[in-house]
């Protein structure tokens, strides 16, 4: 008998609530209970597991526009950290195999959903906090108006808040992976893909957390700086941001992600909230040098406004926000070169990592 696309499991009547009211009506097909978070969406057809793993989309809940998931089932080679960080997952298909995986990971995921037009309305109205699950509607629109802002701003009365989620996702301990000239890279959520393209470039990753100061960081004597992705708004992590500014001048920075806007912000530059965020893996960016255009993958929720403190190298195409900084002794990507999956436009980032911690 041929397998069906839906899991074979009894599933339950179940809804997805948005801050503003929408609703829509799904079926269960993940863990059972309720979650919440920020809705997004990403326009990948392929990396699912990957995306769901990735830190970066630590409190936030992800529709996958591509309308059947989980075609080529799951794999632990596939998995980018030590858990799925996603909240919630939102799909028009799922295979039977991929959904009793999110259920095993305790997930709380829905399909037969219309994710065309939700998808629509999120580009429309942009981000905003939602709530999903086996629930009445009243319920689940009072736990999605009750989920912080992932841009909140922390101050009187702020205490009781949780830390930003880039400190939630970071490691806690430094390690190393890999032999050769060593590289130090701030761990704020950062995927696995990122070490093993460093590590097959024969350099030695002392992955640290990002609660080490400058000092510390240098004492470990690195030829390099890797500022790597996590989740989260970059103006939250104003001890990082100074942590940046004293390694400037001392080593070469990199930065991926959110370690490309804490740079920013590290150069004074200022950061803001995209309407709804970059996440796909067909992403266009132009390297302004050459006029070259990259395919990217992205994943991110925020932005750098540059102003004339730097030189921007890349661009994004579709709405021209910046995709990349350089200056003498810093080079930054807001897009992921490590393509975990995705096209290999950007690949030689690692390339000029590598040279630099060679050359240095």
């Amino acid at each position: 008998m041929q397998e069906s696309a839906y899991n074979a499991n009894p599933m339950h009547e179940s809804h997805l609530v948005l801050e503003d009211g929408t609703t829509l009506s799904g079926r269960a097909v993940g863990a059972s209970g309720t979650s919440s978070g920020e809705i997004c969406f990403t326009t990948t057809m392929a990396g699912y597991q990957e995306a769901v793993t990735d830190p970066s989309y630590h409190a936030q809940v992800l529709i996958f526009s591509y309308p059947l998931i989980g075609n080529y089932g799951v794999a632990e080679d596939r998995i980018e950290s030590d858990r799925v960080w996603t909240r919630g997952v939102i799909m028009r298909r799922s295979r039977p195999a991929w959904s009793a995986w999110l259920e095993e990971q305790g997930v709380v995921a829905l399909d037969d959903v219309d994710t065309r037009s939700l998808v629509r309305h999120v580009r429309s109205q942009g981000a905003m906090r939602c709530a999903l699950g086996v629930g009445s509607v009243d319920e689940l629109l009072a736990k999605a108006r009750s989920e912080p802002h992932l841009d909140y701003e922390r101050g009187v009365g702020d205490d009781l808040l949780a830390p930003p989620l880039a400190i939630d996702a970071a490691t806690t301990d430094s390690y190393v992976v890999g032999e050769g000239k060593r590289v130090a890279l701030m761990d704020f959520g950062c995927k696995r893909s990122i070490i093993r393209n460093l590590v097959d470039r024969s350099l030695e990753v002392t992955v640290i957390p990002p609660t080490w100061s400058a000092e510390r960081i240098l004492a470990t004597d690195p030829r390099a700086i890797l500022v790597g992705n996590g989740p989260g708004d970059p103006a939250q992590l104003g001890d990082a941001v100074g942590t940046i500014r004293g390694l400037l001048g001392e080593r070469p920075v990199f930065g991926i992600c959110l370690g490309h806007q804490l740079l920013g912000l590290a150069l004074d530059m200022k950061t803001y909230k995209l309407p709804f965020g970059h996440r796909g893996a067909n992403h266009p960016v132009r390297v302004r040098k050459s006029s070259r255009v990259l395919v990217t993958v992205q994943n991110h929720g925020f932005a750098v406004d540059p102003g004339d403190r730097a030189e921007v190298s890349h661009v994004s195409l579709n709405d021209e926000t910046v995709e990349g900084l350089e200056g003498e002794d810093f080079f930054s990507l807001q897009f992921h070169p490590e393509a975990a999956p995705g096209p290999h436009d950007a690949l030689p980032f690692f390339d000029r990592i590598a040279e630099t911690c060679q050359g240095a």
